[in-house]
């Protein structure tokens, strides 16, 4: 099932994205034949099982998507495949090495990727997969990491890299607002061990990788931060980003495919 949280007028509701989505590259839109299927409620509220459907379908193509969750906080791994360990720092952690992005920096599909020029000479794309956490957890046993969680987007965990190299620690360079595109949408009913993940930059290929790759998989990521911290519904986990992490440009379009999921487009524009 895909949920997305929409805007339809003055309204922000969510619903289940309802057809078949079109197979092909990075940044193809969906087909126009995609509807959805409003809600009653809130998937992430106290009572889930009074979601329900309303009645009212609109095409995909009259709504405008929203980021899908709106997280407390978004915990991510770094260096988490060992391609792009390589590229960056060498070899890959004994152990996840996490860091926080503020809930601040989330945005939707489609909307603008905000370059601060005059903070950063460069800002980099790292396509990912994010887990969307459905329950309230604390110390959460690897066995049973399904358990909690809802489901699974693309994400795009935008980089300052040279803030990054210059303050030693990853708050600045990664928390800007915008430096966190999620959708388009949650897809609550894949198996996420091994997907394709790709990212292009105005349709060039850069990242092409599987999340069979991860050297710390997504139960024992779910079990290492919910032992650091108490994950909320909604609260976002970002698996890592695969070799081939580059710059991007103020008028330029960043997408990323999950096979199964679909596709995040983000224009980069210059602030």
């Amino acid at each position: 099932m895909r949920i997305a949280r929409f805007a339809k007028g003055d309204g922000v509701a969510y619903g289940v994205v309802e057809g078949e989505l079109e197979s092909g590259g990075a940044g193809r839109p969906p087909r126009p034949g995609l509807t959805i299927a409003e809600l009653y409620g809130h998937p992430f509220g106290v009572d889930p099982g009074g979601v329900r459907l309303t009645g009212n379908r609109y095409p995909l193509a009259e709504v405008r998507l929203l980021a899908p969750v709106l997280p407390s906080k978004v915990v991510a791994a770094g260096r988490n495949y060992a391609s792009h360990a390589r590229e960056v720092a060498g070899e890959p952690p004994a152990e996840p090495v996490i860091f926080l992005k503020p809930s601040t920096s989330v945005t939707g599909p489609g909307d603008a990727i905000k370059y601060p020029v005059k903070i950063t000479d460069r800002v980099d794309f790292e396509g990912e997969l994010a887990v969307i956490i459905g329950r309230l957890c604390r110390q959460v046993p690897r066995e049973r990491a399904e358990e909690v969680v809802f489901g699974y987007t693309c994400a795009n965990d935008v980089t300052a890299r040279d803030l990054q190299a210059r303050d030693g620690q990853w708050t600045r360079a990664k928390g800007f607002d915008t430096f966190c595109p999620l959708g388009p949408w949650i897809e609550t009913s894949i198996d996420a061990s091994d997907l394709s993940l790709k990212a292009e930059v105005d349709g060039e290929l850069k990242q092409d990788g599987r999340t069979s790759d991860l050297v710390h998989k997504i139960p024992e990521l779910v079990e290492f931060v919910s032992g650091v911290m108490t994950l909320l519904p909604g609260d976002v986990i970002l698996t890592g980003t695969p070799e081939g992490v580059g710059p991007i440009e103020g008028g330029q379009s960043v997408s990323i495919t999950i096979d199964g999921i679909g596709t995040l487009t983000n224009p980069v524009e210059d602030v």
